[in-house]
């Protein structure tokens, strides 16, 4: 996982740079303006980047899209959603695992996975 400190745009410049991709060349993959990247890369955007443009960046670039829009600074629609669904039970279930490892995530994904499989019932 990239460093948390650094910013997208350094993210994106370093990737982009380690893939052998100039800037130009970039742009004109990714249906964007070198100017535009150039902007994400110097952190002097107003905002995060759309969601959608940055799945197109990071695709090109062979990252995991859905990373990479968290990291961008979005939160991605599908996500949201699910929030908006149930306001207080999924803030509350995402508090309480704050704090866990990736694999611990994993394991209690898996296990909410069975659970839909199994019905919903308890074992």
């Amino acid at each position: 996982m990239p460093d948390p400190r650094k910013t997208f745009g350094d993210l994106l410049r370093a990737t982009r740079v380690a893939k052998g991709y100039g800037l130009r060349e970039f742009a004109k993959l990714s249906k964007t303006s070198a100017s535009w990247i150039s902007l994400i890369e110097q952190a002097k955007n107003d905002g995060p980047p759309a969601a959608e443009r940055v799945r197109r960046m990071a695709t090109l670039l062979g990252q995991d899209p859905e990373e990479w829009v968290a990291l961008a600074g979005r939160i991605p629609e599908d996500v949201t959603d699910i929030i908006k669904s149930e306001p207080q039970a999924m803030p509350e279930l995402l508090r309480a695992a704050k704090g866990l490892t990736a694999e611990e995530l994993r394991k209690l994904t898996e296990h909410i996975r069975e659970q839909q499989k199994d019905g919903g019932q308890d074992e």
